[in-house]
């Protein structure tokens, strides 16, 4: 059986990635499968571990990142870990599933830099900074404080959209979707 390709989709929140990846894997032709992040941040709404994400501790986090059972990590924020499991991401692929991410900008790339052949890195930009504010506003998930941290984090981000494969802009939704199925579609059937 032939192993599936890596679609990594990274923004900074608020640009529209998750609702765009939940679409792409709504498409059944596309043969795609989440990788599911694992993460020692609380969870948030009506998230469900081993679901929306493996929720861990901070101090088991560290173990497995001792361990070497990351294809990447990172420390989003102060004890505040995001990586992908080495056995997730196996384990799917082996399945002969395309494997889709929707994962932080620095744990993107990563991903690209290790399988290089085998990774489409597609950047999810807002139309503008103020605009990812208003849709993070929206959403009433975070305190005032954690929406000026990711916002200020997205500025940094936004940096490394050019290191992507594609930097796909999310100023309406209907056609981001439309633009990234295309895209995804290509990169598989080549």
């Amino acid at each position: 059986m032939k192993k599936g390709k890596l679609i990594v989709f990274s923004a900074p929140s608020g640009s529209g990635k998750t609702t765009i990846v939940q679409y792409l894997l709504a498409q059944k032709d596309l043969n795609l499968a989440f990788s599911i992040s694992a993460t020692s941040r609380e969870k948030r709404g009506a998230e469900i571990d081993g679901q929306d994400y493996y929720f861990i501790s901070a101090k088991k986090f560290k173990k497995l990142i001792e361990k070497e059972k990351f294809i990447e990590h990172e420390e989003v924020y102060v004890n505040n870990f995001y990586g992908t499991l080495k056995k997730e991401v196996k384990r799917l692929r082996k399945e002969g599933k395309n494997v889709i991410f929707d994962i932080d900008v620095v744990g993107g790339l990563n991903i690209k830099k290790q399988f290089p052949k085998k990774t489409l890195a597609i950047f999810v930009q807002p139309p503008s900074i103020r605009e990812m504010e208003r849709r993070l506003r929206n959403r009433k998930t975070d305190s005032e404080e954690k929406i000026t941290e990711r916002v200020a984090k997205a500025t940094k981000e936004m940096q490394f959209s050019r290191e992507f494969d594609i930097i796909l802009i999310n100023d309406d939704l209907e056609k981001a979707k439309q633009e990234a199925y295309n895209l995804v579609k290509t990169f598989i059937t080549k």
